[in-house]
């Protein structure tokens, strides 16, 4: 057999709708595509006219997954255009926030998602019946995430508690020693994830990656730093649109990143471990190396070891911040609006998100400008599955679509917020 097409109209475990289509043809791929066709959502055109005050609360809906980042992100902006910066406890308290997003979103995707695909189940419920206390586990670490979540950001779907300026209310000393000893089980935990994921079968597969996340001089990234690349990108939020662009493509609703004269990159979790594993925890970076990816992992398949692993940190740096909080005198610092322009980019569980707003001296938002993870990840999801299923042709129809699907899965792309099933179809020249 010399050509063939695999070709899955919607993708199964993913958070939205899409769709993957590879054709074969004399033996050699000439065609790798990620079809998302999940319909335009408006929001930066929603974002215009509105108060720059609403723009957390906007952004936060559109993703159920992972609305701090949106929300982190685009406080952040604001408050930089403002002349503001927000220190200390409130500084801890989002940093926290974000923990039990990671927490939840990282648990999410390695049991519910990616380990299925390792041990050979199509969903999580069948997984279930044969490894409950696994699964007992992961809803117990999920819950812990989404705990946080609820306790910092007002409840754990869309938090109605992150404003500009920091927040509404501020949790009490006590509120938060309570999630103490849960974290302490969460850390134990996490460390039987990575013990578990590290038995996983993986493909030999590695690419030659551009990682590009953030990086801060003290801390693992999570919503403050540069903007640097495996490649010698090393600029501020203020730059990202000197050095990256998107485009469009026919075939996906959605618009492809690249870095300007060069093309793919890689945001998420093996970017942020590559580039920054030396600000690890020693309990995190210890686990790394035991689970054998080293100080760096250049195999997407093994993301979901680095995903346990950030699941440990966001745990041990969760209970630091816990152990060390002091009630803030003030909720939040005054914000007060004035003609300008703010960029950020905060670590979204699957990378990289960028927010651009302009506004003027009444606040109103003129311009806003959003690229999240999954849009700048596209180009090297297709150039995965290109070169994936070329060094894979002897496998059989069956079990190439299914690892192409893994190919995707591995970054857990964040289409929207909903999950479709399988729909098959190969066609044969």
């Amino acid at each position: 057999m010399k050509s063939k097409t695999i070709k899955v109209d919607y993708l199964a475990r993913v958070e939205g709708e899409g769709g993957l289509k590879v054709r074969v043809k004399n033996n050699k791929v000439i065609e790798a595509k990620l079809n998302i066709f999940e319909p335009p959502r408006f929001f930066e055109g929603f974002l215009r006219g509105r108060k720059f005050t609403e723009a957390p609360d906007i952004t936060a809906r559109i993703c159920g997954i992972c609305p701090v980042a949106y929300q982190m992100s685009s406080s952040h902006a604001m408050e930089l255009a403002c002349g503001v910066s927000v220190k200390g406890q409130l500084r801890h308290l989002r940093r926290l926030l974000y923990c039990g997003e990671w927490i939840e979103s990282h648990v999410l995707h390695v049991y519910m998602l990616h380990a299925p695909d390792f041990l050979g189940y199509q969903d999580v419920i069948q997984l279930a019946k044969d490894y409950p206390d696994v699964v007992n586990r992961a809803l117990q670490l999920k819950k812990l995430g989404n705990d946080i979540v609820a306790l910092v950001g007002g409840r754990e779907i869309h938090p109605i508690n992150p404003r500009v300026g920091g927040f509404y209310k501020v949790p009490k000393k006590e509120e938060m020693d309570a999630l103490g000893e849960r974290l302490k089980w969460g850390i134990d935990a996490s460390l039987e994830t990575i013990q578990l994921v590290t038995t996983f079968p993986f493909p030999d597969f590695e690419q030659d990656y551009e990682y590009v996340s953030l990086s801060h001089p003290d801390e693992y990234p999570l919503n403050r730093g540069r903007i640097i690349s495996s490649k010698g990108i090393n600029i501020s939020a203020a730059e990202f649109l000197d050095y990256f662009e998107e485009e469009h493509v026919k075939h996906s609703t959605s618009l492809h990143a690249k870095v300007k004269e060069r093309g793919r990159y890689h945001v998420g979790p093996l970017a942020r471990y590559n580039l920054n594993f030396d600000k690890l925890p020693e309990i995190a970076r210890e686990a790394a190396i035991k689970a054998g990816i080293g100080k760096s992992c250049n195999n997407p398949f093994k993301s979901i070891i680095v995903r346990a692993v950030e699941t440990l940190f966001a745990c041990h740096e969760a209970l630091k911040i816990i152990e060390n909080y002091e009630k803030p005198d003030k909720p939040c610092v005054e914000v007060k609006p004035r003609q300008s322009t703010g960029h950020w980019c905060t670590e979204a569980p699957r990378g990289l998100l960028y927010h651009h707003y302009t506004i003027d001296d009444d606040g109103i938002i003129k311009d806003a400008r959003l690229i999240p993870p999954t849009s700048q990840n596209q180009k090297v999801i297709e150039d995965d599955l290109f070169h994936f299923v070329s060094k894979n042709l002897d496998l059989s129809d069956e079990e190439l679509t299914w690892k192409c699907e893994q190919v995707v899965r591995n970054y857990d792309p964040c289409i929207s917020c909903s999950c479709h099933f399988l729909k098959l179809n190969i066609e044969r020249e």
